[in-house]
């Protein structure tokens, strides 16, 4: 086994899981922040970060910490942490081909002694049935005798800066007790927070996929409950306030549910559940609810502005934020568009401002442009879609300023009075 003070680290992947982690890593350990994506890398030799994650003081001031595009270059190291994305296709299966990818790049470096340590999130099972294959496979090693592996879920929060990687408490686990113990020590070096041993390397996915398929689950009891309320014609928040007032009631709100986390990771789970032969109904409704309110946000606006008389064909809708959440340039799996795509059902002209997010990556992902300064023009409809505190700067004024003498405007993030706007979800 590794001599912990002796080891050097590979991070593969450098988003906004595998930055942070690079960054503390290199504060103790010599470590090589490696991702496929050359211009990233040369983005952060120049000590610039798009996530928006980490400062450019910390990459340029981290003399333990480089980056590198090439796969020689992770020869040289002892302990490789992978934090590659792992998203759900069009059909809302698993998507492992990054994480076999990136097992596979191992596997040509992976020396006697290695330790492999898995973040991104999986199904129960996953590092030890797909990844460790790849791994003997690609390096003629054999598991558990001439390297080793672990798994420790990641927990960063995408734009939340006050829950930073080392006041998160980490998970590990290890592949053996022996290297259960070298990557629970690893992880000490860099967590202030602590770190808490899983009994074994399927208990900790296990962990990281419950962590949000349960938020996940109580936000989409807290949608149909808005759903519900809306046709009783009272405000959900007044009465998520009232109930809150009990000390047990738990403080969740309605809205979409985007990002790489929470509206994905219950699918890992579903799947293999379903490959075991048992259909999970109560996480597979979860997810069908909060999928579906996108759509259910554009129908209240038609019917909104069916009732002002606004003409919804031809009519403008500006839409308020891209990005999955407030105050954050993240627009992975943002289910802001299910509302862009919807309104366009209608032919409705939709514009979408967000100063946060780059327009050429919204244009990549989902073939729209969006403005990144406020609009001149005026609309018939204003749907806010994120937080975002440019957002909060505006204020009620400012927002009605953006419609035209009749308009609507829809609040998704309940960002405004109720008497401010037209409906709130």
């Amino acid at each position: 086994m590794l001599d912990l003070d002796g080891c050097s680290i590979g991070v593969i992947g450098l988003g906004y899981v595998g930055l942070p982690l690079a960054v503390e890593f290199g504060k103790q350990f010599p470590t090589l922040g490696f991702d496929i994506d050359r211009s990233r890398v040369e983005e952060l030799r120049r000590g610039e970060d798009r996530t928006l994650e980490v400062d450019s003081s910390e990459l340029q001031l981290n003399s333990g910490l480089r980056f590198s595009a090439d796969q020689q270059d992770l020869s040289l190291c002892s302990v490789y942490v992978v934090t590659v994305p792992t998203p759900i296709d069009r059909h809302r299966q698993p998507d492992l081909g990054p994480l076999r990818a990136a097992a596979s790049t191992i596997a040509q470096v992976l020396k006697p002694g290695n330790v492999v340590v898995f973040e991104s999130t999986v199904y129960p099972g996953a590092t030890e049935e797909v990844c460790v294959p790849l791994l003997e496979q690609g390096s003629g090693l054999t598991f558990n005798r001439d390297f080793f592996v672990g798994y420790s879920p990641e927990r960063i929060n995408p734009g939340d800066k006050q829950h930073r990687l080392p006041g998160i408490m980490k998970v590990t686990s290890g592949s053996t007790p022996e290297a259960a113990d070298f990557v629970d020590r690893l992880y000490a070096r860099i967590i202030t927070a602590g770190t808490h041993r899983a009994a074994s390397i399927k208990v900790a996915e296990a962990a990281k996929v419950i962590e949000n398929t349960q938020r996940d689950l109580n936000i989409a009891l807290i949608n149909e409950l808005a759903t519900i309320f809306a046709r009783l014609e009272i405000d959900t928040e007044d009465v998520l306030a009232a109930a809150g007032t009990k000390w047990n009631f738990l403080p969740f709100k309605p809205g979409l549910v985007g990002g790489h986390c929470i509206s994905v990771d219950p699918y890992y789970l579903t799947h293999k559940a379903q490959e075991l032969g048992y259909h999970p109904e109560v996480i597979l409704a979860g997810r069908r609810i909060n999928d579906n309110m996108g759509i259910y946000v554009t129908e209240r606006v038609v019917k909104l502005m069916t009732r002002k008389r606004i003409q919804v064909v031809d009519s403008k809708v500006l839409v308020l934020g891209l990005a999955f959440k407030e105050n954050c340039p993240d627009i992975r799996n943002t289910r802001v568009i299910d509302i862009i795509e919807a309104l366009q059902g209608y032919n409705v002209q939709v514009d979408v401002y967000d100063p946060w997010i780059d327009p050429d990556q919204a244009e990549h992902e989902y073939g729209i442009r969006v403005h990144t300064e406020r609009p001149e023009q005026t609309y018939d409809a204003i749907i806010i879609a994120v937080a975002h505190r440019q957002f909060v700067d505006l204020g009620a004024n400012g927002i009605h300023a953006l419609g035209k003498p009749s308009h609507v405007v829809f609040d998704v993030k309940s960002l405004l009075p109720k008497e401010a706007v037209d409906a709130r979800l």
